[in-house]
């Protein structure tokens, strides 16, 4: 693929554009350090040349004599190697060369205020420092080719390490804007997906009711018809479970937003996931009956399974479970729900006699408006929920496939340890038994009535979910 298509991708085109940015920071940086760095190294470099020059001269004042050049010293290094050379300047102003090879000096190039200079002198640059005697100066010069050598091979180190640099750096802002942008980008894209997933689910039961509602407006009334009559009820029967199903889909899709934007829990307390098992068999015992399903609840050693969560999560949770159970088990088929307490763990597992999870689609399986199959009426909004309640109150899933052959969804939870006086069902799981206990025979109605909506099995589903239901929102399928 060329740079410039993989330049027009979003993510990448940003990343670069950061990365650009970070690195035209860097490099203004770098030039600006580098530089500051060659001006105090030439200064450091000349300093040690004029110590070394007033040490050779201030010798020279000791001894008093100022007619032979001064001893030498020995040599600490490539620069204090250089030799000095010497001249004597008389007060007729005649220069007279002290030192072998020393070249002619010009009265110009030294400075008698005692100040060091630098002068060019022959083909050299040169250092010099001069002391006063009497009426006789005498100039020390240092040769500065070595200071300017170590300057230049430091200006090409850099000049050469400087567009590495930049390169890398651009390189590694690229790779960490990537890196950084990923999960930026993938939400991003999910949150399209999810958009445009919605619209497509809302257009759905829309799109039902607007072409029942004209077939209905354009049908020929009759005087008092039998027919009519019996054509427009089914009409607004349909109507209604379409609306009911929308209805459905806004709620669901509202609890995931203020889940979004408010993830604290409602209110963490001990609860008995045991008690609330029960009562969502019983909640869901009229839909199984009408489809034949054997549908059973059983619990561990312990009387009581306790964990800390809200309970109408937990319940909201369980609920999921078991209408994509029941929905997948298909006539005469089981499910079964298990509760067990095992040391400092809890476990709630749901398994049904369905066709089970492909492989292919479990790394999907909890994306919002994904649905493994295409049978049912749920909108894939159902396990996305139950995973949001699971990661918000700490648990971890276990997804495989049941002995019966269909799904296996697990849930697992550290246990906690009420108080001896709370060693009993909490009042929230109370008063969900006894709200699931008295919906039962509604919900069975509504199960049964389903039967004579055109033989449609969604309308079970659908009765269900325009039945109260603890006041909570009703459960989606995947």
């Amino acid at each position: 693929m060329s740079w410039p298509r993989l330049l027009r991708r979003p993510q990448l085109a940003h990343a670069a554009r950061v990365a650009a940015v970070a690195t035209l920071f860097i490099t203004v940086l770098y030039v600006a350090l580098t530089v500051t760095f060659d001006v105090i190294d030439a200064n450091h470099l000349l300093t040690q040349v004029d110590a070394r020059l007033s040490e050779q001269l201030a010798d020279a004042g000791h001894r008093g004599d100022l007619s032979a050049p001064p001893r030498g010293v020995d040599d600490k290094g490539d620069i204090e190697a250089v030799p000095i050379v010497f001249w004597r300047v008389e007060s007729t102003g005649r220069t007279v060369a002290l030192s072998d090879g020393a070249p002619s000096l010009p009265a110009a190039a030294w400075s008698r205020n005692g100040r060091p200079t630098t002068a060019n002198l022959g083909r050299s640059s040169f250092r010099l420092l001069a002391i006063r005697s009497s009426r006789t100066w005498l100039v020390a010069g240092q040769s500065l080719a070595d200071t300017e050598h170590v300057q230049s091979v430091l200006v090409a180190a850099e000049i050469i390490a400087g567009p590495v640099l930049v390169i890398a750096m651009f390189l590694g802002a690229l790779v960490i804007g990537l890196k950084a942008s990923g999960p930026v980008e993938q939400a991003r894209r999910r949150q399209l997906e999810f958009t445009a997933d919605a619209s497509h689910e809302l257009r759905t039961p829309l799109s039902v009711i607007e072409a029942e509602v004209d077939l209905a407006l354009g049908t020929i009334r009759g005087a008092a018809r039998q027919d009519d009559t019996s054509r427009y009820r089914d009409t607004l029967e349909r109507v209604g479970r379409e609306s009911a199903r929308l209805r459905h889909i806004v709620e669901d899709l509202l609890w995931l937003a203020r889940f979004d934007s408010e993830p604290p829990p409602p209110g963490d307390e001990p609860v008995d996931v045991t008690t609330i098992a029960e009562g969502c068999a019983d909640r869901f015992s009229g839909i199984a009956r009408s489809r034949g399903i054997a549908l059973s609840v059983s619990g561990g050693d312990d009387e009581h399974a306790w964990i800390n969560a809200p309970p109408e999560w937990i319940d909201r949770l369980t609920g999921v479970l078991v209408d994509n159970a029941c929905r997948y088990a298909g006539p005469g088929g089981t499910v079964r729900i298990q509760v067990v307490g095992i040391a400092n763990k809890v476990s709630l597992s749901v398994r049904d006699s369905g066709p089970g999870i492909p492989p292919a689609e479990q790394p999907r399986l909890f994306d919002r408006f994904h649905r493994a199959t295409d049978e049912g009426v749920g909108a894939g909004l159902g396990l996305a929920i139950a995973d949001a309640v699971v990661r918000s109150t700490g648990g971890r899933w276990r997804v495989g496939n049941a002995p019966e052959g269909g799904a296996h969804m697990e849930v697992s939870w550290h246990r906690a340890h009420p108080r001896e006086a709370d060693r009993s069902p909490g009042k929230a799981s109370r008063e969900m038994a006894r709200d699931a206990t008295a919906n039962t025979s509604a919900r069975s109605d509504n199960a049964d009535r389903s039967k004579t909506h055109q033989g449609h099995p969604a309308s079970v589903v659908a009765d269900l979910a325009a039945s109260p239901s603890n006041g909570l929102l009703p459960a989606e399928g995947l």
